[in-house]
């Protein structure tokens, strides 16, 4: 087998050290080619030029942003071509597509289940969820937030370029933050469905492609606990924003349970093939947790069997 390991230099939970034994380990069993990512969307351009090199396999080693990258660079590849199987390695903070596929959250041990599935050739296919508005044409591996959290998101890039270190609990910080301060509390949003009436008022809304959403540290966030890669889009979003109901909403969502499907202070959809959000005013959007910039309608589809996953 042919692979292209594409590797991002900046992730947080890895060292040179540790890079160059995972390639090692890697190469023993393949021809292995590296690349180290250079700019922002360059895993994406690397990922998209894959099939046309004779790659069967794409590596990635890197957080969220960089699986994002190369899910969408993989998507584009050209149809006259067989498209490479995709491994994800962990090497951010969170790594919550990773994790969501019950892959191991260490990078020494997720490439050991990686390379056992390689022997075995084992597969397996995900669906994803794809963004269009009239500024973006992009998938999405587990979700996309309009509002409070995409305002969290958007601040914490701001810090990271000024050199602070992306974590659990900066995000964390930033939300509490942002929330006490009332900077969230915008009923601007509008979600519809096909065959569902509209929902108008909403503050922030969110819609996922598995679960979790993401993860406090160690523990899973799960706002819409039906989600699943094999099913439609899901959808959280709060009808209600006051001190009392978000700590509920919030102690649920940290639950082995997660958020019931009905309650006061949110609505919440399963399985749907499309959602559109629109906006009085232009609101934070991000996808995957990277911020797109402020949008005032997107519309997201379910995409299924998108991806062949090795592992």
């Amino acid at each position: 087998m042919r692979a292209l390991f594409i590797v991002n230099p900046q992730a947080t939970t890895t060292t040179p050290r540790s890079r160059d034994v995972l390639v090692g380990a890697i190469a023993r069993e393949m021809e292995l080619d590296v690349a180290q990512t250079e700019y922002r969307d360059h895993a994406r351009e690397l990922a998209q030029q894959a099939a046309g090199e004779g790659y069967e396999l794409v590596i990635s080693l890197g957080g969220d942003g960089t699986v994002n990258e190369v899910v969408n660079g993989l998507l584009t590849t050209p149809a006259d071509l067989p498209r490479p199987s995709f491994a994800a390695l962990p090497g951010g903070s969170a790594n919550v597509f990773i994790r969501a596929l019950g892959l191991p959250a260490d990078p020494i041990e997720a490439t050991g289940a990686m390379l056992e599935a390689v022997r075995s050739g084992e597969r397996r296919t995900v669906g994803l969820g794809r963004v269009l508005t009239d500024q973006d044409d992009r998938y999405f591996t587990f979700c996309a937030g309009f509002g409070w959290d995409a305002d969290v998101v958007h601040e914490v890039e701001r810090q990271r370029r000024q050199g602070r270190r992306a974590s659990p609990a900066l995000y964390m910080a930033l939300a509490l933050k942002k929330f006490l301060r009332g900077e969230v509390a915008v009923r601007s949003l509008r979600i519809e469905a096909p065959g569902r009436d509209p929902v108008r008022d909403l503050y922030f809304a969110l819609v996922t492609n598995t679960t979790p959403w993401t993860y406090a540290g160690a523990v899973p966030v799960q706002p819409t606990p039906r989600s699943r890669f094999e099913l439609g889009l899901d959808l959280f979003a709060l009808t209600q924003m006051n001190t009392a109901r978000t700590a509920q909403l919030l102690r649920q969502m940290l639950s082995h349970k997660g958020v019931p499907p009905y309650g006061p202070g949110f609505v919440t959809w399963h399985d749907q093939s499309e959602v559109t959000i629109t906006s009085r005013s232009p609101r934070a959007f991000q996808i995957d947790g990277e911020y797109l910039g402020h949008r005032r309608r997107v519309n997201l589809q379910a995409v299924p069997k998108a991806l062949r996953i090795v592992g």
